[in-house]
């Protein structure tokens, strides 16, 4: 077994972006590329990846920007702030962190985005762009997921490839851009979720497994082929007295005993996480550049 480990990929990407910003931009006296972020309440998680997010940024040379709302905001105020990222010039891109609270519909915040500054590759205008194999700002944890297995020069082309769980933020994303004409890709993709019948004998059969179900250790080692490339999306806190902070993260797969089976797996932590933030930035560094028209 090996670790697909993408906090080691993350830095090495990190330090290419470094050296770009600072031979296209600082180099000719041009401002780096700023990225923001639309905070909304205080959801531990939230603001865990915010922040690491602005440490990332800090270590590129990007100009990065948070803007915190309470809990409570209305829609309409919500909407008014997106708006001003959208008019402000000197943000090349952002986010809106997300889950928003009930009061708020987060597709009509997500539509409201100018799809040139989406770094999170959620608007309508850039999943569409996916889907037909255009240039676009893609989502970021399935971009990620995409560059750590070609970082690792993972086959998929013709590889049986299933993916656990399709939400719009990984799972339906990362199976359309596997089955694309493109490398990676090629790959023959089933996509799975809480309906799919006899899900363990489907995912046993796949050369390569997905997994974003957002349910702590639902992959067990009988659903995993011997050799099986196994890609783990989930993080989950639990309550811990062996770390400073109280709590360790733990993902969809038991890892102690499918990482005895397969060929390639990703920790948690330490796996997608990095790969999904170094996206962003890879994204910024895109709409920065205009790259995306």
């Amino acid at each position: 077994m090996k670790l697909l480990d993408g906090k080691l990929i993350a830095d090495q990407i990190k330090a290419e972006i470094a050296t770009e910003v600072k031979v296209q931009f600082l180099d000719k006296g041009l401002e780096p590329p700023h990225i923001a972020a639309i905070l909304v309440g205080d959801d531990p998680a939230s603001m865990t990846y915010v922040a690491a997010k602005e440490k990332a940024c800090r270590e590129v040379g990007f100009i990065s920007s948070v803007y915190r709302y309470p809990s409570n905001i209305t829609q309409e105020k919500l909407l008014e702030a997106v708006e001003f990222l959208n008019a402000d010039e000197e943000i090349d891109g952002f986010i809106v962190q997300l889950p928003l609270p009930a009061q708020i519909d987060e597709y009509k915040i997500i539509e409201r985005i100018d799809p040139h500054k989406d770094i999170d590759g959620f608007h309508p205008v850039n999943i569409g762009k996916m889907v037909l194999n255009l240039p676009c700002f893609l989502p970021a944890t399935p971009f990620g997921i995409i560059t750590l297995l070609d970082r690792y020069q993972v086959e998929t082309a013709g590889k049986n490839i299933v993916v656990l769980g399709r939400s719009h933020i990984v799972g339906t994303p990362v199976s359309i851009m596997l089955s694309r004409k493109s490398t990676p890709g090629n790959a023959t993709v089933t996509l799975c979720h809480s309906q799919t019948m006899d899900i363990a004998s489907i995912a046993s059969r796949a050369d390569i497994l997905i997994v974003a179900m957002g349910k702590m250790g639902f992959v067990t080692a009988d659903m995993v082929k011997k050799d099986a490339v196994v890609i783990d999306v989930g993080v989950h806190r639990i309550p811990s007295t062996e770390t400073k902070s109280g709590f360790r993260l733990k993902g969809d797969v038991d890892f102690d005993r499918v990482s005895r089976k397969c060929s390639y797996i990703t920790p948690v932590p330490g796996g997608v996480g990095p790969m999904t933030i170094v996206s962003l930035l890879q994204n910024t560094l895109k709409a920065a550049k205009k790259e995306i028209i």
